[in-house]
């Protein structure tokens, strides 16, 4: 049985304890050990009720991660004993743990990982993988110097819907893959929210970057699985909104701050594979939200959110086709033991890349390509031409970075 410890207790806790309660329902073979948090009490608040200390409400719009409902590893872990602590290395040195998941803010990222690496212990880290692309390298390099696994959780490859698209492309219902679209602007937290209450995502120093990092890394992470590799960027990044809110029930103003990284991209791209994508996000926009669902575009028809769309003009339910057409040996690779939460799913590839001593499917080597092809949003917005992924990735193009790095000593 593998034994777990959770680093960071904060909004992203009650999605990944659903998920460990679904896996421990099912009988699969691991625990949670330990749970550390900067303050103790954030670390109760997740143990159990009789501990305390009140759950905080939950943010974000129905179906994000951050609108789990609350919830307590006693309510399904019943026969292992959880240890709470205020200090990573304290739990590192005191706890009998094989392995670490780190859902910190992404500032906290590489030092945390880096020390559970250095301590032999395997690691989970929540998405971005790191505060910048050198960071996201110093992990990978040390997690293979030290033999252990480093994945990061980009609950997005666990969609059902994105893996039974990357079946029906693969399956050559739209044959050859030539371009993809899409995005989205003026949406929940638009016009000018503070992004899940946390200001800190508005400020470079702590968050890296804005829009382009936060949401770069999922958009180029589901762009990469099913179109290939990403080779070159283009890309306009800007801040559209200059101060941003956080407001009370009856609408008074009681944080704000002034971003200092964007909130809006546009970004053309260029694939290894031949093909071209375009997509927009936006943390900002007043009025109605303009959206454009993800787009696919073959030599036989499209994908157009949950639907095929062949050339005869005939629509087709991917989830239907998936569940009547693939081989039960797809579906157990995809969703093992059913399983369709993806906060399950990350998970049980993490403990099954351990046992197994592989690579995770979403790998410390493609959270960093993710982070790379993200991070060339800004580089190319900045230089003001195309930037290659590759060029990000390996520290030749680096600027915009250069100041947070010498600020961490990374």
């Amino acid at each position: 049985m593998l034994k777990v410890g959770l680093i960071g207790c904060g909004r992203i806790m009650p999605a990944h304890l659903h998920g460990y309660k679904e896996l421990i329902e099912r009988n699969i073979d691991v625990r949670i050990k330990a749970l550390c948090a900067r303050r103790i009490e954030d670390a109760k608040r997740f143990r159990s009720q009789e501990d305390g200390v009140p759950p905080r409400k939950p943010v974000g719009p129905p179906g994000d991660p951050l609108a789990k409902p609350h919830i307590y590893v006693y309510d399904f872990q019943k026969d292992v004993d959880v240890e709470v602590y205020a200090d990573y290395r304290e739990m590192l040195k005191k706890s009998d743990i094989d392995a670490v998941e780190i859902y910190t803010s992404v500032f906290s990222h590489h030092e945390i990982a880096i020390a559970c690496i250095k301590d032999g212990k395997h690691v989970l880290v929540e998405k971005p993988l790191a505060l910048t692309v050198k960071a996201a390298r110093k992990m990978v390099q040390e997690a293979e110097a030290h033999g252990v696994v480093l994945g990061v959780a980009e609950n997005t490859r666990y969609f059902s819907d994105i893996r039974m698209t990357k079946w029906v492309i693969d399956q050559g219902y739209i044959g050859k893959v030539q371009a993809v679209l899409g995005g989205s602007m003026g949406g929940y937290w638009s016009p000018d929210k503070i992004v899940a209450d946390t200001a800190w995502r508005h400020k470079k120093m702590l968050a890296g970057g804005g829009a382009t990092i936060d949401m770069g890394v999922h958009l180029f992470h589901i762009l990469r699985y099913l179109c290939g590799e990403i080779d070159e960027v283009s890309s306009i990044v800007e801040i559209i909104e200059k101060e941003r809110f956080r407001r009370d029930e009856e609408g008074r103003i009681i944080e704000s701050v002034k971003p200092d990284v964007d909130d809006t991209f546009f970004g053309l791209f260029k694939f290894r594979t031949g093909v071209i994508g375009q997509w927009f996000f936006s943390w900002a926009g007043h009025g109605e939200e303009a959206s454009l669902p993800r787009t696919i575009y073959g030599t036989k028809g499209c994908i157009k959110g949950d639907k095929l769309i062949l050339n005869s003009g005939e629509k087709i339910d991917i989830e239907g086709l998936f569940e009547k057409e693939a081989a039960d040996e797809t579906k157990e690779r995809f969703f093992p033991y059913g399983i369709k939460d993806p906060m399950a799913l990350e998970t049980l590839e993490f403990l099954r890349a351990i046992k197994e001593g592989r690579e995770m499917e979403t790998s410390g080597r493609e959270g960093l390509r993710d982070l790379a092809a993200s991070f060339a949003l800004i580089e190319s917005s900045r230089l003001g031409r195309s930037v290659k992924v590759d060029d990000v990735e390996s520290g030749k193009i680096a600027e915009y970075e250069e100041e947070i790095n010498k600020y961490y000593g990374i």
